[in-house]
């Protein structure tokens, strides 16, 4: 009775050995829930993988990982001066990721020990130094002869062709800064020609791609998500049902199953298409759910099934038309979902 991740291990742990022996340096990105595998199963499957660093998402995620991971532990979001100090034991393995001039004062004014990444404004505008800010601070690092640069972040867009031309006029910026044993570069979001290419064009530099989805959801046959139905109910056309007291269109059955809100089931975030397809996608569910008709992510026979009405907190309701099979009470159906957002009951790994 409940929403199951199941992982065929046969297939699972030869594709994360292809990737890491793919990318030398690779550094497994661990953070959020855990790409829907659980933080402390992804910590424990880069010990496996033999890695000495993994990147977690923020600050609050090391607990999780630490005791299941013993090498290095990247932050990827920007320390900030208001972040609490870490524990005395963990801080050595810690690598913090700077972005502005005023947090490389503040961070080694606490820590004159404290490792860390300076992280580069990209075209995605989000975190890092611009090209004259990385000048301010690398004269502020030449006042800390200590301090321990472990190399520069780049976080890069998805989807926008080759970053090659934008990461050479970044590292150019770098490199006229005047950085003191620069010799690490960390980088998110290059395919493996770009990645070849950067270790030919700047041979003096130890390339450390970070990679999460690639990682641990690029074989996607090897993950199956099922839930259970819980239960079955005739209905006729008119007949009231549900939260909201909704009718039935037609006659047909009310199919019970697990997973609901508190899953991740039924939650959407702003999509990130452009194209004419996907906007004419949006339009169209947009009209069936003004219709009271929204598709679910659940799929019975292979054909995927509509909400009955919206999804409760740990189950959903489907309705389906007369004449089609009914799965029985107990049965497992096929769910699509968005593994960075949902949480499963149970997780086998087989």
């Amino acid at each position: 009775m409940s929403l199951t991740l199941t992982v065929d291990g046969e297939r699972w742990r030869p594709h994360l050995r292809s990737v890491a022996e793919a990318h030398p340096g690779l550094v497994p990105v661990v953070k959020g829930n855990g790409y829907g595998l659980t933080l402390g199963r992804l910590a424990r499957r880069s010990e496996w993988l033999g890695v000495d660093t993994i990147a977690v998402g923020t600050y609050p995620e090391l607990s999780e990982v630490a005791q299941r991971f013993s090498g290095s532990l990247v932050v990827l979001t920007p320390w900030r001066p208001f972040v609490d100090e870490l524990d005395p034991s963990l801080a050595p393995r810690v690598i913090h990721t700077l972005g502005r001039v005023a947090d490389v004062e503040a961070l080694l004014a606490r820590d004159p020990r404290a490792r860390f990444v300076l992280e580069l404004r990209t075209s995605m505008v989000r975190h890092g130094f611009l090209a004259r800010e990385l000048w301010e601070a690398a004269d502020r690092l030449r006042q800390h002869p200590g301090a321990r640069l472990e190399g520069l972040a780049l976080h890069l867009p998805l989807g926008q062709g080759s970053h090659l031309g934008e990461v050479r006029r970044l590292l150019n910026d770098a490199v006229a800064a005047g950085l003191e044993g620069l010799d690490t570069l960390w980088v998110s979001h290059l395919v493996g020609a770009e990645l070849e290419w950067l270790r030919s064009a700047y041979g003096d530099f130890t390339i450390r791609p970070r990679i999460g989805t690639a990682l641990w959801l690029g074989d996607r046959s090897a993950l199956r998500v099922t839930s259970t139905v819980l239960d079955v109910h005739r209905v006729e056309r008119g007949d009231v049902f549900g939260y909201r007291g909704r009718t039935a269109p037609r006659s047909g059955q009310l199919v019970v199953v697990s997973g609901g809100t508190a899953h991740g089931i039924g939650l959407e975030s702003p999509t990130g298409e452009s194209s004419l397809r996907a906007r004419a996608a949006t339009l169209a569910r947009g009209g069936l759910d003004a219709a009271g008709f929204v598709r679910s992510p659940f799929s019975i026979d292979a054909k995927l099934r509509l909400f009955a009405e919206p999804p409760h907190m740990q189950a959903s309701m489907l309705f389906v038309p007369g004449g089609t099979r009914v799965p029985e009470v107990g049965e497992q159906v096929e769910v699509r979902v968005r593994y960075t957002t949902t949480s499963f009951d149970r997780i086998v790994v087989t």
